[in-house]
């Protein structure tokens, strides 16, 4: 079995994550490459999209949700991700019932009920039947049917109603987050076997994350180690593997034969990518990318608020902190370790593309 270096799988990895080279993909290209995409923070989720999409600005992306090419919604781990509108359901299906498992003792840590969750999936139904409505006012509309949406009711009912399929988060409306029926917004649906999705969802991860080991799929999707062992069987052929500090990890037949010809024998440029990425969120061992020293200065008190980071060469070195001004982005750069003029050049060069993605002027400082 081949033995992969450090220094390959990070470069194999900003590869498979389209962060290695800029060529003509659009919004939904990239969603489907992935299957799924973090999405806790919407500004995130859209600059993760753009910064995949060569020339794109953060109104395409936007054009992109509200045509209901992507959406976002909760398709597993309980977690907001970006997904192609027409996967939803398939992924739902494969990946919801073991994020539904734990939501009855949920409720009951909230003072909801089963009965409760089934209400607010009714109220939702009715609510949004005449289009989009802000997260207020279906909170509003659970409230006044007699729900309590006080604390974290409100967003437990509104993710259930979503996990089960019935409703979806639809464009952003300013900056606050919209609901609408999943059926009405996306009626055009990709039809799959339960085995059958097993089986893409792990394509779809292998080819946008590998190489990566088989915990790492199972950690982004939430199924058991059983179901990722079985997903990656599933590909034979489609997917390989080499060996990796005394371990195994998976990649597409494509991203072996790159390995193979030399494509990772050249360094990679830097390219700013959001605090909720794939690019460290995707994995359950973040090494390779973030130096586990370097942790605390991505996630500052382990609060699981990611900062923005600079990638060079398939690593994480430096973090980065906008101030929004009234005519421009002010942008603080902190590396972990001193950087070289070439790396601080490539650094700022990827934050111009920034700024042509969302029509501001950035300033740097160190």
């Amino acid at each position: 079995m081949t033995t992969l270096s450090a220094t390959t799988v990070a470069r194999a990895r900003q590869h498979s994550l389209l962060l290695a080279t800029q060529s003509a993909r659009s919004v939904l290209d990239v969603a489907t490459w992935f299957g799924a995409m973090q999405a806790q923070d919407a500004a995130s989720g859209v600059w993760s999209l753009g910064v995949r999409v060569a020339g794109s600005t953060k109104a395409d992306v936007d054009a992109a949700f509200e045509r209901a090419e992507v959406i976002r919604t909760w398709p597993m781990r309980g977690t907001i991700h970006i997904v192609p509108a027409r996967d939803a359901r398939w992924m739902l299906a494969l990946t919801g019932p073991r994020a539904l498992s734990g939501s009855a003792t949920r409720r009951q840590q909230l003072g909801l009920t089963s009965p409760d969750a089934n209400r607010a999936v009714e109220v939702l139904q009715t609510a949004l039947s005449g289009g989009r409505l802000t997260r207020a006012a279906a909170l509003a509309s659970l409230q006044d049917a007699g729900l309590d949406t006080s604390g974290q009711r409100g967003y437990h009912l509104l993710w259930y109603a979503s996990q089960v399929g019935v409703t979806c988060i639809g464009p952003m409306d300013g900056k606050e987050q919209t609901f609408v029926l999943l059926d009405q917004w996306a009626p055009e649906q990709v039809s799959l076997s339960p085995d059958d999705a097993l089986v893409e969802l792990a394509h779809r991860y292998f080819r946008s994350h590998g190489p990566a080991t088989i915990k790492d799929f199972a950690g982004w999707t939430g199924l058991t180690l059983t179901a990722a062992r079985a997903a990656v069987a599933g590909n034979a052929g489609r997917l390989v593997s080499a060996e990796f500090e005394g371990g195994e990890v998976w990649m597409t037949s494509q991203v072996r034969s790159t390995i193979d010809e030399g494509a990772m024998d050249r360094p990679l440029p830097a390219v700013a990518l959001p605090g909720f990425d794939e690019f460290i969120l995707g994995f359950k061992d973040r090494r390779v990318q973030l130096a586990p020293e370097n942790m605390e200065q991505v996630v500052p008190g382990s609060n699981g608020m990611f900062r923005s980071t600079i990638c060079i060469d398939g690593r994480a070195v430096a973090t980065w902190v906008r101030t929004v001004r009234r005519n421009r982005i002010d942008v603080r750069l902190e590396p972990f370790a001193p950087l070289g003029a070439g790396q601080v050049r490539s650094a700022e060069r990827s934050l111009d593309r920034y700024a042509d993605f969302v029509g501001v002027p950035v300033v740097c400082t160190w």
